[in-house]
């Protein structure tokens, strides 16, 4: 578990900074909060999200106070029929079932994996590290595992590698390869496409049925030693590591 403790230091800390240490969301979105009227600091409507937070500011979101949460960073092997998403109006199970969270603070998944899709999921109510981890700038690898209804040929491997051209775009892949070579039904693709579902589409768009698909790794992150369905709190080494990814800095006060 990481308990990194934030603190709004004497000189303050910019708003829509300290909304996003809130866990509301990332700094960019908690801006757009500020500007539309959501946020009053000492009992006055802001609409700067420059505007500067002193320690004993009382700061309302929707007329409901807000305060800094502790930082928590979840590793789950997500397995298959289970949402990717913090509630499901359908009553079906979602990620947060299978994590039975022991805090009062919210987690939010970083990124989507679909219904029927296995494996790494990272899960945080960090928005400011969420945001620089999905920015297409940040070219975060994820790696996959994918299953067909047959045996891929060496020509459709040959044109993954080169570029699938799909309705939203040419779909992009770091490397493809056959992790087993006594079965070429099994496909393992590193990408960094933020392009919705787009592993099924690439193989879909070849004229293949992915029978199963599991994510092994994202953001360098792995399931190793880790059963379906179960989670783990990152370490601190992981966290650091992850900072050190996605878009540049903004600058100081932004």
């Amino acid at each position: 578990m990481i308990k990194r403790k934030t603190i709004v230091h004497q000189e303050g800390m910019v708003l829509n900074k300290f909304l996003a240490h809130c866990g509301l969301g990332s700094r960019r979105q908690c801006a757009d909060w500020v500007k539309a009227g959501w946020v009053k600091v000492n009992g006055r409507t802001v609409r700067e999200p420059s505007v500067r937070v002193q320690d004993g500011d009382r700061v309302l979101f929707k007329g409901k106070p807000v305060r800094i949460e502790k930082k928590y960073y979840v590793l789950l092997n997500k397995t298959k029929g289970v949402i990717t998403t913090t509630r499901d109006e359908n009553d079906r199970p979602t990620v947060m079932d299978l994590l039975n969270w022991p805090h009062p603070e919210r987690l939010y998944p970083v990124g989507r994996l679909d219904r029927n899709t296995t494996g790494v999921l990272l899960l945080t109510n960090d928005g400011d590290l969420a945001q620089r981890l999905l920015h297409p700038s940040g070219r975060v690898t994820k790696v996959y595992r994918a299953t067909l209804d047959q045996p891929i040929s060496r020509e459709h491997l040959e044109a993954i590698a080169a570029g699938v051209p799909l309705e939203d775009g040419v779909a992009h892949v770091d490397a493809v390869a056959l992790p087993d070579p006594g079965d070429a039904r099994i496909v393992g693709l590193e990408l960094h496409s933020g392009k919705n579902r787009v592993v099924r589409r690439i193989f879909e768009q070849l004229g293949y049925q992915v029978i199963k698909l599991d994510r092994t790794s994202f953001a360098g992150l792995t399931k190793r030693r880790l059963p379906p369905g179960h989670w783990r709190y990152l370490t601190s080494q992981e966290v650091n590591r992850l900072r050190r990814m996605g878009i540049k800095p903004r600058p100081k006060g932004e």
